[in-house]
């Protein structure tokens, strides 16, 4: 399957809804901004949840993120999309890169502690060993970024998408933090109805 099939089918003008895990402003929405930009993005705090709103017709999709260059399998996602029994629709592989970020006046010497989703942290690992820094799982890398807003403490940083900073008003720090320079995740479009 390419990216395009992720895309809208000819001809097709209406817009539907698309189910994620993580916040507004995390990795998967952004794919779904970019595979998807016709339809209704919708946040879901697990993968669980994402794929159950399709299940139910609360959604039409759900693009959920299975497999990264750098670490393997995502789980427990690629289980999740194996077990939902929904047709995997599309898929598109998409470049990953973590940015650091944290409240402004924060200075990257300060930061003494990163939040993210433990994906994330894992593609980060040898840069952060480096850092010297404690490390916090967070339920989403943007969920962590509003974290950071909300606590405005310059001592802790989140590892998201730079758009991240953007929609919670954080300063980036650092950009491609991820140990990898070709670090990819592949995402799969699940529907109730095989495209």
């Amino acid at each position: 399957m390419t990216v395009a099939s992720i895309g809208r089918p000819a001809g097709d003008d209406r817009g539907g809804r698309t189910a994620f895990q993580g916040a507004p402003g995390a990795f998967s929405h952004e794919a779904c901004v970019e595979l998807r930009p016709w339809d209704v993005h919708v946040p879901f705090e697990t993968f669980a949840g994402a794929i159950t709103a399709v299940k139910s017709g609360d959604c039409d999709c759900a693009l959920i993120p299975v497999e990264n260059s750098t670490i393997g399998v995502v789980e427990p996602a690629a289980t999740l999309v194996a077990e939902a029994g929904l047709p995997i629709v599309g898929d598109a592989w998409r470049p990953i890169r973590m940015a650091l970020m944290a409240i402004d006046g924060a200075v990257i010497e300060q930061i003494r502690t990163v939040a993210s989703h433990p994906m994330a942290l894992r593609q980060c690992a040898k840069t952060l060993a480096e850092m010297d820094v404690e490390i916090v799982e967070a339920f989403d890398t943007a969920g962590a970024a509003r974290e950071v807003a909300e606590r405005g403490d310059r001592t802790r940083a989140a590892l998201a998408p730079a758009a991240a900073a953007e929609v919670y008003g954080l300063t980036v720090l650092r950009n491609d933090l991820q140990d990898s320079d070709d670090n990819r995740t592949r995402f799969v479009l699940l529907a109730r109805e095989p495209g």
